[in-house]
């Protein structure tokens, strides 16, 4: 594992005892590994988003790592989407099976009982900037966002709390949704 992107020792996408915070580091780290890997973006810019992500943490204030490194790169607003897409797809391109794509994620209602019987989840995917956008009881919840690798480790996450409360093992969906929804859901959600 290239280490120049990593503050917090040893991240790595295994996440139980985990703090929030350190599963978010470990989001960050993840995504700009698989950035780097995949080629998508420069080390110099990986970089940048790296450390403003990580300034908006320190704030409270919840950045995504490929908005952020959109942004860096110099894409304005009628582009945002597009450029977000292509640095979805390369960060998916390095995970196995490549998660799906929901367009209609924007459609689907908030999962309230969700959220308010696990109000631990509900913060922590407000910190991933990551919906859960189905929860059917605790037998089969979907989680999606535009970086695949957060919508993954807010999944593998629930798995362990739901599985740790109930001795289940839920069904777990992490998926890839557009920039559009993916911003639309966040407000809604987490009401940002």
């Amino acid at each position: 594992m290239d280490t120049q992107f990593q503050a917090v020792p040893e991240a790595s996408a295994a996440s139980s005892a985990k703090t929030p915070d350190e599963i978010v580091e470990s989001c960050f780290v993840l995504t700009a590994e698989a950035l780097k890997s995949s080629g998508a973006a420069n080390e110099s810019d990986i970089l940048k988003a790296l450390g403003s992500v990580r300034e908006g943490q320190t704030r409270g204030e919840p950045l995504d790592m490929l908005e952020t490194l959109a942004r860096v790169q110099g894409h304005d607003e009628e582009r945002l989407g597009a450029a977000i897409l292509i640095l979805s797809d390369a960060v998916a391109s390095t995970i196995n099976p490549i998660p799906a794509s929901i367009p209609f994620a924007g459609k689907l209602i908030a999962p309230s009982a969700f959220y308010d019987s696990f109000d631990a989840m509900h913060e922590l995917g407000k910190a991933l900037l990551t919906p859960v956008v189905y929860a059917e009881d605790t037998d089969a919840i979907g989680t999606a966002s535009i970086n695949p690798i957060a919508a993954q480790m807010l999944g593998d996450e629930i798995h362990l709390v739901v599985g740790k409360r109930f001795g289940i093992r839920p069904f777990i969906t992490a998926a890839r949704m557009e920039y559009e929804s993916w911003a639309f859901l966040c407000r809604k959600h987490f009401e940002l």
